[in-house]
């Protein structure tokens, strides 16, 4: 695992999301901070990135992002990070079952000035779907 103020921006970074933390997550943000989700839908400023990934945290009361790799290099850090919680709440239409869910993603970050001024983040959202829909009645 990565060493160096990035890296561990990014390990706080994720502490704080877990715990629902928007503000201290704010704080992480460049002023010119942007985020993707997937490979091209830009959600730009601490507004975009909390409207998108709210929904997902919400969903999953006491949801665990556990970083288990990162690989720094200049202004980047990409981290592998392993989600996993049970559904509680609505999720792009699901409707909660208490359902666990476990996914891996990778996400790309970019640092100025110390602060996150970019977040890429790819994972398998059907993967999520099938996994919160398996065993549902029709």
């Amino acid at each position: 695992m990565s060493t160096g103020p990035n890296a561990s921006l990014v390990r706080r970074f994720y502490q704080a999301l877990e715990q629902g933390d928007y503000d201290e997550l704010t704080d992480m943000f460049h002023p010119d901070f942007v985020f993707y989700t997937q490979i091209g839908t830009p959600r730009p400023g601490a507004a975009g990135f909390i409207d998108a990934e709210k929904k997902h945290v919400d969903a999953f009361p006491g949801i665990r992002l556990t970083v288990t790799e990162t690989v720094a290099e200049d202004d980047r850090v990409g981290a592998y990070v392993v989600v996993e919680g049970d559904q509680g709440g609505d999720y792009y239409g699901i409707p909660p079952r208490g359902a666990h869910m476990r996914f891996s993603m990778f996400n790309l970050f970019t640092f100025k000035d110390g602060k996150i001024i970019e977040k890429r983040a790819h994972y398998n959202r059907a993967d999520i779907m099938e996994q919160l829909t398996a065993g549902a009645p029709a």
